[in-house]
């Protein structure tokens, strides 16, 4: 039986802080020195120090060059996550599938504490100027597949999060104003889609569409990513709409 609230006697403040620690270097892009990690989750430089000493034992981490980087052994985590979502295992020939039939890049992603995280992904032999792996995090109101994600939350889930949301600009088409975020969401919610032309990497255009199950609850999104250059939004939308759509009604078939 899952647990979706922590009664706060219950909590390990231990392993909460240590799991930040472990995060914080997840989100770096470069190695990170004890200070900025110390920084970054809210303790002091002695408190992240024995944190990191004891993820460095355990083989989570390791120092390289100026800081400390994630190692190999994270994986398992990840592996460990994949392997017990059967929607992820279902998803993958039919996103295979799609890949080749439109020859773009194609992903899954689900929604995960305000975040949109990629849980699977299958690249085009078409080169794609974007740095995106699976597991990889990204803000969910600069997305497509973030849209159609929010969009299925219900009003109360969508008003905490917004009224949380300390919007950040990725490029100059990024929305940075949470009204118009909000009216975004609730066009993704009306048309079943969503299209992000450059909201998130400039050159890069998505279009997306969510997974629901029999109860029409959200589940995920699959999106297609393009380069802009070689296409614009409207056919973006033109060509793989239809597509994405098939796919994700193959992929709730599939999953019964």
């Amino acid at each position: 039986m899952g647990v979706s609230k922590l009664d706060p006697g219950s909590s390990v403040r231990a392993l909460d802080r240590g799991l930040k620690v472990l995060a914080a270097i997840s989100d770096a892009d470069r190695p990170c020195g004890v200070t900025e990690i110390a920084d970054a989750v809210g303790m002091t430089r002695t408190a992240a120090r024995r944190f990191i000493l004891t993820l460095e034992h355990l083989g989570y981490v390791a120092f390289q060059g100026q800081g400390y980087v994630l190692q190999p052994r994270v994986l398992e985590l990840g592996e460990a996550y994949l392997s017990n979502q059967p929607l992820v295992a279902v998803a993958h020939p039919h996103l295979e599938e799609l890949a080749a039939e439109v020859a773009e890049t194609v992903s899954l992603t689900v929604l995960h504490q305000g975040l949109v995280t990629y849980v699977d992904r299958v690249q085009a032999t078409r080169i794609l100027a974007i740095n995106i792996v699976v597991g990889s995090r990204v803000p969910a109101h600069a997305t497509a597949t973030g849209s159609v994600l929010l969009a299925g939350l219900e009003e109360p889930a969508l008003d905490a999060y917004l009224s949380a949301l300390q919007a950040q600009c990725c490029t100059k088409n990024t929305e940075p104003d949470v009204g118009e975020i909000r009216q975004k969401v609730l066009e993704a919610r009306n048309q079943g889609w969503f299209l992000a032309d450059q909201q998130f990497r400039s050159g890069i255009r998505s279009l997306a569409v969510p997974i629901r199950d029999s109860r029409d609850a959200t589940l995920a999104a699959i999106n297609i990513s393009a380069s802009a250059s070689r296409i614009t939004g409207e056919d973006l939308k033109k060509q793989y709409l239809e597509p994405l759509r098939r796919t994700a009604e193959k992929i709730v078939a599939a999953a019964g």
